[in-house]
């Protein structure tokens, strides 16, 4: 059934439309097409094992009954809005001239402080308690939020004197920073997220002042793939990613039997398990199933791309699905030629690319944007389906300031999401996977710059240049996401369908979004022959 046009949204609390509206038959429904046979009743059971699983992947597969996680919980404070606030002030006020004056002390006025007040005394989250319940809560004092409000209005400050190419100023903004982050609580809230980006302006601006400040350097692969399993671990952003790709190409590959599967970010499969059981309970008998995964080459001798791959194997031979896994070694998607695929004309071919697309959008005067020859061998593959999962925000826009102010809402607003995780060692680890995407935001420029997120508009303009045209993801995936939402996560968290595209969030800020494609069919279509000069060495 189609939805252009309609708008959808369903949240995580009880009130949402899955938990009101669907009958309990209906959820044992979805659960089936997502390749659980399980009773409603058991959903929480059915959690549980999938975070096994899926744990189970990265560790070992021989270690499953050993393993478990704890659920998400709700996030008693709410900073997003209240950067939000600050950030529309200062665009409402008249712009600065070229030599930035003096950085003037902000006066907190009276509904600018009741705003804050009621932001950090979460009077909104924690309604009537005792006063022994509300004492075991931080309380955040006039200084804290005093200072709070300075530190956001001198971040902006200092990005824009970054922008003006005043380094001087900008220097002795971040020291005074530096100095007034000792007066507010820097494990949570606004000092959190503002130690962060001061971290990422200092490395800028020092850098670029020959100080030898760089920016952080580039994490190794092994890390990347350490530091996203935690994030998958933290919060549910990545899982929705995972299940609402996996159902839509489950829908698209309906009545094929031989499916290959190419994956732009194999990491550790976490994505595969779900989709190997879907697979084998579909009515006739699962498919051949072959997937591709490609990710970065490892530098401790370990082939990790065939590990993973052996894993898979072995849990498609567990539930008869007939499987083959070829994986392919590159440092960036852009290395990837379609001869690496092996594409079989007899194959219907799903593209996946979970939030790697916007990498593709760097350029420089010796070249241009890579986005553009990939989009076209993909193009060329006439795949059933592209998956594409993507942030929501626009991060790539040329002006700093701009780009600044972007970044310093959206991770607030992902920040907000962060502080009801009670995994503590996956919480710390999420947060450095994030600090890492802030830091190349503000450090870098040039072919550098890779986190390059753009917005679902512009997304859906640039692929229908490419020659791919929208799929309308259904509501069966909206149902699917928001039923996994509230087993996986906590209040604040809220599913968007609209325009056959469906977006996650925090509370009314989007923060990813999913859409799928499909390949314009071409008049005189020629077949598709991929020649591989190459050995196989990767392959299962």
């Amino acid at each position: 059934m189609s939805v252009y046009g309609s708008s959808t949204s369903a949240g995580s609390s009880s009130g949402s439309s899955l938990s009101s509206a669907t009958k309990p038959s209906e959820i044992d429904g979805f659960l089936a097409g997502a390749g659980y046979k399980v009773r409603s009743s058991d959903l929480r059971h059915v959690a549980q094992r999938l975070e096994r699983l899926e744990t189970a992947m990265v560790d070992s597969p021989v270690e499953i009954s050993q393993l478990a996680s704890d659920a998400v919980h709700y996030n008693p404070s709410d900073i997003a809005s209240w950067v939000d606030s600050l950030l529309s002030e200062l665009n409402q006020t008249a712009s600065l001239p070229s030599d930035i004056p003096e950085f003037p002390d902000p006066v907190v006025g009276s509904s600018m402080n009741q705003m804050v007040g009621s932001e950090y005394a979460w009077s909104n989250h924690l309604g009537t308690q005792h006063p022994q319940q509300v004492s075991q809560f931080t309380v955040v004092t006039a200084v804290e939020e005093d200072s709070g409000i300075r530190l956001v209005h001198m971040l902006m400050t200092c990005a824009e004197s970054v922008q003006h190419g005043d380094l001087v100023f900008a220097g002795s903004v971040i020291e005074d920073m530096q100095g007034l982050l000792a007066r507010v609580n820097t494990s949570c809230g606004i000092g959190k997220v503002a130690g962060y980006f001061i971290d990422a302006l200092s490395r800028r601006i020092f850098r670029q002042q020959g100080v030898g400040f760089g920016d952080g350097g580039s994490p190794t692969a092994y890390e990347n793939e350490v530091l996203y399993h935690h994030f998958y671990e933290a919060c549910p952003y990545l899982k929705f990613a995972h299940f609402t790709a996996n159902q839509a190409i489950l829908e698209a590959v309906d009545g094929h039997d031989c499916v290959h599967v190419i994956d732009f970010n194999l990491m550790h499969g976490l994505q595969w398990p779900a989709l190997i059981q879907a697979l084998a309970l579909r009515p006739g008998g699962p498919p051949m199933l072959r997937l591709t995964g490609i990710g970065p080459p490892s530098l401790d001798g370990r082939d990790s791309l065939r590990e993973v791959g052996v894993r898979l194997a072995e849990l498609a031979r567990s539930v008869n699905v007939r499987f083959a896994f070829r994986g392919v070694a590159a440092s960036r998607l852009e290395d990837v030629k379609p001869w690496m695929l092996q594409v079989n004309p007899k194959e219907v071919v799903a593209v996946n690319s979970i939030m790697q697309l916007h990498r593709l959008l760097g350029s420089d005067p010796t070249r241009n944007s890579p986005i553009e020859s990939v989009l076209g061998w993909i193009r060329n593959l006439n795949p059933k389906i592209m998956t594409v999962i993507e942030q929501e925000a626009n991060h790539n826009q040329p002006g700093f300031l701009d780009r600044f102010t972007e970044a310093l809402y959206y991770y607030s607003t992902m920040f907000d999401s962060l502080e009801g995780c009670t995994l503590q060692p996956e919480k710390a680890l999420a947060e450095i996977y994030i600090q890492r995407e802030i830091c190349n935001i503000v450090c870098c420029e040039g072919t550098a710059r890779v986190e390059r997120h753009e917005p679902l508009t512009k997304w859906k303009a640039r692929l229908g240049e490419a020659g791919l045209r929208p799929l309308n993801l259904g509501s069966n995936a909206f149902k699917q996401a928001s039923m996994l939402l509230t087993l996986f996560s906590a209040e604040g968290y809220r599913v968007e369908e609209k325009e056959g595209c469906l977006t996650l969030g925090w509370h009314s800020r989007p923060l990813i979004a999913a859409s799928a494609w499909q390949a314009v069919p071409e008049a005189n279509p020629s077949p598709v022959v991929v020649v591989n000069p190459h050995s196989n060495n990767n392959a299962l």
